[in-house]
C-alpha cells in the first residue's frame, strides 16, 4: 500500500512521504488566500474554495476564517454552511452532508496518535474517518475526533466533544458527548407559539 492508502485506510502511515507535506502546504496557501478575500467577492471565494475542497455541493458557503490540512480530502453537500474558524484536519475522509449548519469554533479532526510517546516521537500516527450526515446541526465549538458518524438529522449541543457514533435525530451534548434523546414532533416551531410574534 502507498502512504495516502494507509492513510484512507486507517493504518499507520507516514505523513511525511509521498508529497504529504506539499499538499498540506498547498492548502495552508489556499486557506490564507480565502481567509484574505472578502465575503462579497463571491466568484473569487468560490474559485479558492472549489480548488482547495473541489467535492463540495452547490451553495456551499465557509464564512471564514478556514483551516484545512488537505482540503482535497473532504466532501460537503449542497447548502452545508460554516461559521468562523472551521478546522478540518483531514488527514482521513471527513464527509459532511447537504444542509448541514456548522456554528463556529467547529473541529473536525481525523488525525489519531499514537498514546506511547516513545510511538508517537516517531512521527508515525493513523486516522478516523468522519461523517456527518444530511440535515445535522453542530453547534458552537463542537469538536468531533476521528472515527466518528454523526446521524442524519441530529443536533449537537455547544461545546462538546463527539468520541463516539451518535445515531439519527438525536439530541447530543457534553464531553464526552452523549445523547439526551431523540428529536420528535413536539420540537417543530409550531407547537412553540411563545416564540413567535403578533403580526
Amino acid at each position: 500500500m502507498t502512504e495516502h492508502e494507509k492513510m484512507f485506510a486507517g493504518k499507520i502511515y507516514d505523513p511525511f512521504k509521498e508529497g504529504m507535506c506539499e499538499e498540506r502546504t498547498k492548502a495552508h496557501r489556499l486557506c490564507k488566500l480565502y481567509n484574505d478575500t472578502f465575503d462579497t467577492e463571491t466568484e473569487k471565494r468560490n474559485q479558492i474554495l472549489k480548488e482547495l475542497m473541489p467535492n463540495c455541493g452547490k451553495n456551499v458557503y465557509l464564512q471564514g476564517p478556514i483551516n484545512f490540512d488537505f482540503g482535497v480530502n473532504t466532501t460537503m453537500g449542497d447548502n452545508s454552511y460554516a461559521n468562523f474558524n472551521f478546522t478540518v484536519l483531514d488527514e482521513g475522509k471527513v464527509n459532511i452532508g447537504k444542509n448541514v449548519f456548522i456554528g463556529p469554533n467547529v473541529s473536525l479532526l481525523t488525525a489519531i496518535h499514537p498514546l506511547c510517546y516513545e510511538d508517537r516521537n516517531t512521527g508515525l500516527e493513523y486516522t478516523g474517518a468522519i461523517n456527518i450526515e444530511d440535515n445535522c446541526w453542530i453547534a458552537a465549538s463542537v469538536t468531533v475526533c476521528g472515527g466518528v458518524t454523526i446521524g442524519e438529522g441530529s443536533v449537537i449541543g455547544a461545546g462538546s466533544v463527539v468520541t463516539r457514533d451518535i445515531p439519527p435525530n438525536s439530541i447530543a451534548v457534553g464531553n464526552p458527548c452523549r445523547v439526551l434523546r431523540q428529536i420528535t414532533e413536539k420540537d417543530r416551531l409550531k407547537n412553540h407559539p411563545e416564540l413567535f410574534t403578533e403580526d
